[in-house]
C-alpha cells in the first residue's frame, strides 16, 4: 500500500531552485516532461519568479543514462526548450531530455527514462506483434479511440495503430481505486442512462473509451489508471492520523472547505473526517491578487466574517478558510484562495514580508522618495505652498489642500498620499505583481481607464506584453467605495455595458459594479477627481455624483446643457456647471510644460489659459479643454483631445 507524507527540500539535477514536497492533488503541467494531468506527491518550486511543478520521478531523474538507442555514450539530463525532434521517438522537445555531448544524439525525458521497444511481441490489448513508428500517421488509436498525433505502433497483420501510452493498457484490470471487482475497458459511447460516465479520479468525461465496473457503476479513464491517486496520505497539517482514499462515490461536504463533494474523498474513520483531495496539504500563508496583505489558511474561521473576497458568496464559521490578520473582516473560501487566476502558487509561511515602503526617512519630515533620490522632500501639511496649478508628479492631479510632499531646491512635489504609494501591488488581472515606476517624458494609456499619462505608474510584464496602470487605477481597491454609491463596488467583466454616471459604454473590458443593486462605473468616471480648478474660477469645483438635480444648467465651457441624471461638476459659490469630461480634459493626466513622447511622435503639453483659444489641427475647433498638445513638427499645431491625437497620428 502506497503512503504519500511530507518530506524535505529536495534539490534536484534538472531545476535551478530547490524542490518541496507537495501532498497536493494538483492537475497541472509537469516542468520536465512537459505532460499536462493529476500530480499526486509531486514537487513544487516556492521561488518568487518561478512556479512550476514536477512529477515525483521527473523531479527524481539521473543526471547520467544509457540509453538502448545509443549504447556508445552516457546521456546528460539538460534543460531544453528547443523544440528540436526527439531521436527516438521523432516529436519536438519542450522542456527537459537527456542529450550526447559528443554525438548530439537527444531524445526526451520521457523516452530517456523508459523508451518504448522497437517491437512488442505480446501484448494485452492485442493477440499480434506490434511495430514501433516514428512517423505521424492519420488515424485512431484501437484502444482508447482518440487520434494519433505523434509516435504510434503498428500490426502489421491487423493494419490498425495504438498510442504508445495504450499498447500496454490490459481489456481488464484489478485497481487500487476499485478492489471490489476487476475494471473492463470499453467505450464510452456503451455507457447508457444512469451509468457513471465521468472518472473517479480527474473528474472528467472519456470521450472515446474509459475503464468501467458496471457492478458498482465505477468507471475511471485511462490515464488515471496509470497516475491514480494514492491509498493513503499522511499530512499531520491537514489532518492528525493517515487519510485513507474512499474508493466508492459518495455525497460528503469537506471538512477542509466545506463545499460538498461526490469523488475521490479521503477519510479518517477513527475521526469522521472527510477531505477532498485537492484540499490536503492548502498552502498555510499566501498572496492573492484580490487582497492587498497575505492571508493565513485556518481550520475553523469562526465568527465575525460575511462574505468571500474572492467569489463573495457567503462563508461557513465552522469549516477552513483564509482570512487576513492586518483587515479583521477580510476571509475567503479555500478554493477561491488557491484557484490559478488568484494565487501566485507561492507559499510563504516562514518567509518574511519584504518592506516596500517607496522612501526612507532621513529627518524630521523629510525623506528620500525613490523618484527623486538626489534631494530630500519636506512634508507641507494642509499645504502651505498652494498653487491651483502646481500637480503632483506621481498622479498629475493639482495639489488642493491636501498635505504634500516637496522639494525645496527644484520644485519637485508629491501629494503625501502619493509618496506612499506601495512598491509592488496585485491586480485581479494577473497573479503576478505590478511595480511602480517612473519613466519620464513617455506617455501611456491607462488599460484600464484608457486615459492618457506620464506620471507613475504601475506595470507588470506577460509574456510578450506589458500591461500599465497610471495610479488612479492602480489604487483602486475590491472592494471599492465611492461617495457617489452607498454601496462597494466590484470589478467585473463589463465589456459593452453602459456606465450608471456617464451613460456612455464602458470602454475597455473591465467596470466596477454593485452587487446589491447592480450600478455600474467605468473606470474613468471611478478615478475622476473630486475637486478640481478651472481657470476663471478660484474656487474648488466639486464631482457631483450624488441626488439627481431636477434643474437645467448649462456647461460653462461647450455652453451646452448639463444632463443632471449624469454626474456633472458644480461650484456652490458660483453656481457655474461643467460637463465632466469638458473639465478634466483628455490630457488632464499629462503635466504641462513637458516634451512628451507618444507612438514616435513627439509633443509639448500646454496650458489652455490664454484669453484666445487656440485652434485644433484637426477638428478645426477652439480647443476648449484645460490642458492640450502642441506639435513639435515645426508647425506648432495643436491638438485639443484624443480622437484628434488618433487622426493626427494617422495622417
Amino acid at each position: 500500500m502506497e503512503t504519500i507524507t511530507s518530506t524535505t527540500m529536495y534539490k534536484p539535477s534538472i531545476h535551478k531552485h530547490p524542490l518541496f514536497f507537495s501532498a497536493r492533488v494538483v492537475n497541472t503541467y509537469c516542468g520536465s516532461c512537459g505532460r499536462t494531468e493529476n500530480i499526486y506527491g509531486g514537487y513544487y518550486c516556492n521561488d518568487p519568479n518561478c512556479s512550476s511543478y514536477f512529477h515525483k520521478k521527473c523531479a527524481e531523474a539521473p543526471l547520467e543514462i544509457n540509453h538502448p538507442s545509443h549504447p556508445q555514450h552516457l546521456l546528460l539530463l539538460i534543460k531544453d526548450s528547443s523544440h528540436d525532434p526527439c531521436d527516438f521517438c521523432g516529436e519536438a522537445i519542450f522542456s527537459s531530455g537527456y542529450i550526447c555531448s559528443t554525438c548530439e544524439f537527444k531524445v526526451h525525458l520521457s523516452c530517456g527514462m523508459k523508451p518504448s521497444p522497437s517491437d512488442i511481441e505480446h501484448l494485452p490489448c492485442h493477440d499480434h506483434p506490434l511495430a514501433f513508428l516514428k512517423e505521424r500517421v492519420k488515424s485512431s488509436c484501437e484502444v482508447c479511440m482518440e487520434s494519433i498525433w505523434g509516435p504510434s505502433y503498428l500490426c502489421h497483420e491487423c493494419n490498425i495503430y495504438f498510442h504508445m501510452d495504450c499498447v500496454n493498457l490490459p481489456k481488464e484490470v484489478n485497481h487500487h481505486c476499485h478492489p471490489n471487482h476487476p475494471i473492463k475497458l470499453i467505450a464510452s459511447e456503451k455507457l447508457l442512462g444512469d451509468a457513471e460516465k465521468t472518472c473517479f479520479s480527474c473528474k472528467k468525461q472519456p470521450r472515446k473509451a474509459v475503464y468501467h465496473c458496471h457492478i458498482c457503476n465505477f468507471s475511471i479513464c485511462l490515464l488515471c489508471t496509470k497516475s491514480s491517486p494514492p491509498l493513503v496520505i499522511g499530512h499531520k497539517k491537514t489532518h492528525i492520523h493517515p487519510l485513507t482514499l474512499f474508493s466508492k462515490i459518495i455525497t460528503f461536504t469537506c471538512d477542509v472547505c466545506g463545499e460538498d463533494g461526490k469523488w475521490g474523498s479521503y477519510v479518517c474513520i477513527q475521526c469522521a473526517f472527510l477531505t477532498h483531495g485537492e484540499c490536503i496539504d492548502l498552502p498555510r500563508v499566501i498572496n492573492i491578487n484580490r487582497h492587498n496583505h497575505q492571508i493565513s489558511f485556518t481550520h475553523c474561521l469562526g465568527g465575525g466574517y460575511s462574505k468571500c473576497g474572492v467569489c463573495r458568496n457567503s462563508l461557513s464559521k465552522y469549516h477552513g478558510a483564509y482570512s487576513c490578520s492586518v483587515c479583521p473582516k477580510y476571509a475567503a473560501h479555500c478554493r477561491c484562495a488557491v484557484r490559478e487566476d488568484v494565487w501566485d502558487g507561492k507559499e510563504l509561511e516562514g518567509i518574511p514580508n519584504h518592506d516596500t515602503t517607496p522612501f526612507k526617512v532621513v529627518g524630521d519630515d523629510l525623506i528620500i522618495h525613490f523618484s527623486h533620490e538626489k534631494h530630500p522632500l519636506k512634508l507641507y501639511n494642509n499645504n502651505t505652498l498652494y498653487d491651483k496649478w502646481l500637480k503632483c508628479e506621481a498622479c498629475i492631479y493639482p495639489l488642493g489642500s491636501e498635505s504634500i510632499y516637496g522639494c525645496e531646491e527644484c520644485g519637485f512635489i508629491l501629494h503625501e498620499k502619493c509618496a506612499n504609494l506601495s512598491m509592488k501591488i496585485k491586480f485581479i488581472f494577473t497573479t503576478a505583481p505590478y511595480s511602480l515606476e517612473v519613466v519620464d517624458g513617455i506617455v501611456d494609456r491607462c488599460i484600464l481607464c484608457k486615459v492618457f499619462f506620464d506620471g507613475f505608474k504601475y506595470t507588470v510584464g506577460d509574456g510578450m506584453e506589458l500591461f500599465r496602470l497610471d495610479v488612479h487605477c492602480g489604487s483602486i481597491s475590491d472592494p471599492f467605495v465611492h461617495d457617489g454609491h452607498s454601496h462597494p463596488l466590484y470589478f467585473y467583466d463589463m465589456w459593452r455595458s453602459t456606465c450608471d454616471a456617464c451613460e456612455d459604454f464602458v470602454e475597455g473590458i473591465y467596470a466596477l459594479r454593485c452587487d446589491d443593486c447592480k450600478f455600474k462605473l467605468c473606470l474613468y468616471c471611478a478615478t475622476l477627481p473630486l475637486k478640481m480648478w478651472h481657470r476663471n474660477d478660484d474656487h474648488p469645483i466639486t464631482l457631483h455624483c450624488g441626488v439627481k438635480m431636477s434643474i437645467e444648467s448649462w456647461c460653462d465651457i461647450c455652453e451646452r446643457e448639463v444632463d443632471h441624471c449624469k454626474w456633472f461638476y458644480t461650484c456652490s459659490d458660483c453656481e457655474v456647471t461643467f460637463h465632466t469630461r469638458c473639465l478634466v480634459g483628455d490630457f488632464s493626466r499629462l503635466k504641462p510644460e513637458k516634451l512628451i513622447l507618444y507612438r514616435r511622435k513627439r509633443f509639448e503639453v500646454v496650458r489652455n489659459n490664454n484669453n484666445t483659444r487656440p485652434l485644433c489641427s484637426q477638428c478645426a475647433s477652439r480647443c476648449k479643454f484645460l490642458v492640450v498638445l502642441k506639435t513639435c513638427d515645426g508647425d506648432n499645431r495643436y491638438i485639443c483631445s484624443r480622437s484628434c491625437l488618433f487622426s493626427y497620428i494617422e495622417d
